[in-house]
């Protein structure tokens, strides 16, 4: 392979249509059982060659972020783009021992806003696995890793990686990486409120234990997803509205009230229901359409100051190269 060939992929963000929480394990763990559904935001990894060999095992020589979000994401190894491609290059060192690595850059694309319960770390990583094994695959002249093999990394890698790598809608257990697929019918339209302060997942599920403690019946889990799968067949987004569900929402308006407000505006200005979603802070307002998921994005921006908004559309595809 040319040296100087450049190759990238792109993965989707996501939202959580149901999401159940088992009672706290012996191991201080949670079973969870999930729908994703992915959206049609996506941030873009790219990689390219240096000019140089890697002296070692690990081939990522740099990284960059959009500039956007420079200071707020990682540029080293402790981002999952990172790990990544440094997971997938080890496979195929080990596979081909008899060339050396080539050093190699990543520069991130983003647009799924960050620590807002869309995936973004998540769908960087999952268009990292796809870039590098594309990369890897023309400089060690063979074919790419079994599809199988991407899907053990990215179980390694992070609980929602494997829907982001495979995208459409899923139903997740276990941690939520392991996935059925779930049948879905029509397009389903969103406002996404973000907010500046973030929220801690393991705050937010040691408060919903906390919670669960004092009102057990009230809070008891909700495992079974079926309610949102009848919606999804019936491509009616009034249907999916009433199905809507997530079990850790009590305890990140507990620690965040304010997100309340944000569900009421959503609902007093048209959309059809409101969920936090996943461990938050980000808000999914679900609408009729794609105008209305606009209108209702920058009404609740104008009234609740801090916010952001952003109106997208699911399902999407999987993470997927977009150069050859």
């Amino acid at each position: 392979m040319s040296l100087d060939t450049v190759v990238a992929a792109s993965a989707h963000g996501k939202v959580n249509l149901h999401l159940g929480v088992g009672a706290l394990r012996e191991d201080g763990y949670h079973d969870l059982v999930t729908v994703f559904q992915s959206l049609d935001v996506a941030d873009t990894v790219t990689l390219s060659p240096t000019g140089a060999v890697a002296s070692t095992d690990a081939p990522v020589a740099e990284m960059t972020v959009s500039q956007s979000v420079v200071g707020e994401v990682p540029t080293d190894e402790t981002n999952l783009a990172w790990r990544a491609v440094a997971g997938v290059g080890w496979l195929y060192r080990r596979r081909h021992g008899e060339r050396r690595l080539p050093a190699v850059r990543i520069d991130i694309d983003k647009h799924i806003p960050i620590a807002g319960g869309m995936a973004g770390g998540s769908a960087d990583a999952a268009a990292a696995l796809v870039a590098a094994d594309a990369w890897f695959a023309r400089y060690y002249e063979t074919t790419t890793l079994p599809a199988e093999e991407l899907v053990e990394i990215a179980k390694l890698l992070g609980a929602d990686v494997p829907f982001v790598l495979s995208g459409g809608t899923a139903v997740g257990s276990g941690r939520g990486d392991e996935l059925v697929p779930m049948l879905s019918r029509g397009k389903y339209h969103w406002a996404m409120i973000t907010s500046r302060e973030g929220l801690s997942t393991p705050t937010v599920f040691r408060k919903l234990d906390e919670l669960r403690a004092a009102r057990p019946e009230a809070l008891a889990p909700q495992l079974d997803p079926a309610a949102v799968g009848e919606a999804l067949m019936s491509a009616d987004p009034q249907s999916l509205a009433r199905a809507l569900h997530n079990d850790l929402q009590a305890a990140a308006l507990s620690l965040r009230p304010d997100l309340r407000r944000v569900l009421e505006v959503g609902i007093d200005e048209g959309a059809l229901a409101g969920i936090v979603s996943g461990s938050g802070p980000t808000c999914a307002l679900l609408c009729e359409d794609a105008d209305t998921a606009r209108q209702v994005g920058a009404e609740v921006v104008t009234q609740l100051p801090g916010t952001k908004a952003l109106a997208v559309s699911g399902p999407a595809g999987p993470a997927q190269l977009v150069t050859d």
